[in-house]
């Protein structure tokens, strides 16, 4: 059925689509309000190297020369934080800060991309923490950056390195102020509405079909009953009109000669 037919159903069965319409509006407010908002913070870290740079001098009597941390960013900084991002990853650190199973509070944690192959592309490490008290997300938030801090000192520890080319963790953008995120809202509220709104035609188009049998059936019986009426007056003249057309058994026989 064409775009204008469909309309012709839905404004014919008018008395169908609009109680279904209204329903679907009415359970796509309630899926709406049922959903809680949520809030999200989120802080930007960057790895960098000591102004000496990231090795000791052979001889102390001679050593390195100072460096901007900003202008000395090489891929080892960027194997670190993909190291501190996969280590904050892992369900253990995630129930040892406090992020629940149900995802309140919850974190995520990358480079500024959701893609795996790309972890070891830049020094940077996004937190986003979100959970449904605005308190609650900004603190996961400080929870997960001091643990990346620990972690980071911990390896390097455990790798025997100089403390002076210890690498450091900046923030390069604090942890934002708590914002409430109703993306999730809306999505479930637009899929009830789409839901409620192809049951709407769902229904009128069945109501439209029960409709065209019914009076297709009706027209049968009315085909049937005027075929009944039609047939009744004739039925018994053409009987008595044969049955005295008919020659009786009696009739052509010769009567008896005498002899």
């Amino acid at each position: 059925m064409d775009f204008w037919g469909t309309v012709l159903v839905v404004f014919r069965r008018w008395f169908v689509t609009l109680p279904a319409f209204a329903l679907a509006v009415g359970v796509t407010i309630a899926v709406y309000l049922s959903i809680p908002v949520t809030y999200t913070s989120t802080t930007v870290l960057v790895l960098t190297t000591p102004t000496t740079g990231g090795s000791l001098p052979s001889n102390p009597k001679y050593p390195n020369g100072l460096t901007n941390p900003l202008l000395n960013f090489d891929r080892g900084l960027s194997m670190t934080a993909s190291i501190l991002i996969g280590a904050l990853a892992t369900p253990e650190t995630a129930a040892a800060l406090g992020a629940s199973p149900e995802g309140d509070p919850s974190y995520e944690v990358n480079n500024g991309s959701t893609n795996p192959e790309l972890l070891a592309q830049t020094p940077f490490v996004f937190i986003t923490g979100e959970s449904a008290s605005p308190a609650a997300a900004r603190d996961i938030v400080m929870r997960v950056e001091a643990r990346a801090r620990k972690i980071l000192a911990e390896r390097q520890e455990a790798l025997k390195a100089p403390r002076a080319t210890f690498i450091r963790i900046d923030r390069a953008v604090p942890a934002t102020m708590p914002e409430p995120q109703k993306g999730r809202k809306m999505r479930s509220a637009a899929v009830a509405l789409a839901l409620g709104a192809a049951a709407t035609l769902v229904a009128a188009f069945a109501a439209e079909s029960i409709a065209q049998a019914m009076r297709v059936r009706k027209g049968r019986k009315v085909r049937r009953a005027g075929g009944a009426a039609d047939a009744e007056p004739y039925g018994p003249s053409t009987v008595s009109v044969t049955d005295r057309t008919r020659p009786r058994p009696s009739e052509g026989r010769q009567p008896a000669v005498s002899g």
